[in-house]
């Protein structure tokens, strides 16, 4: 199996706009359009504000997930995009996210997960019933 499992998109997003940042409300709903504009099926959407400012989250979706921490003060965001299968493409949630954001500018690596260099055997596993 030459073709990974998922593709993991880690973004470094710089220049964001430190007002949206800054609010949960905008950030979790930046994500969660980011996910649907990719074609992603939303399973959980959790989010939290921090005092006095910035906001962590995760939007998972059927595919994977998208992760997201931010420090309004610097204007920066690491952004976490993982999609399993070929139905929706990370690149297209990143890119949704950078300009949803307002980053100036990004760095961006994608990492193959589950990428085997020979055939996985599928494990069983007996589980004795506890009478």
């Amino acid at each position: 199996m030459n073709k990974p499992l998922g593709r993991h998109i880690l973004c470094e997003a710089y220049g964001c706009n430190p007002e949206v940042l800054t609010s949960r409300a905008l950030v979790e709903a930046v994500m969660v359009d980011a996910a649907l504009q990719a074609g992603a099926e939303i399973r959980e959407v959790a989010f939290h504000q921090f005092s006095p400012q910035g906001v962590s989250g995760v939007v998972v979706i059927s595919e994977s997930h998208l992760a997201i921490h931010t420090w309004p003060e610097y204007g920066y965001a690491a952004i976490d995009v993982f999609t399993c299968g070929d139905r929706v493409d990370p690149w297209d949630a990143c890119q949704r996210l950078l300009t949803e954001f307002g980053a100036t500018h990004s760095t961006t690596t994608e990492i193959e997960r589950g990428k085997f260099e020979h055939q996985p055997q599928p494990r069983e596993q007996e589980v004795a019933n506890p009478a």
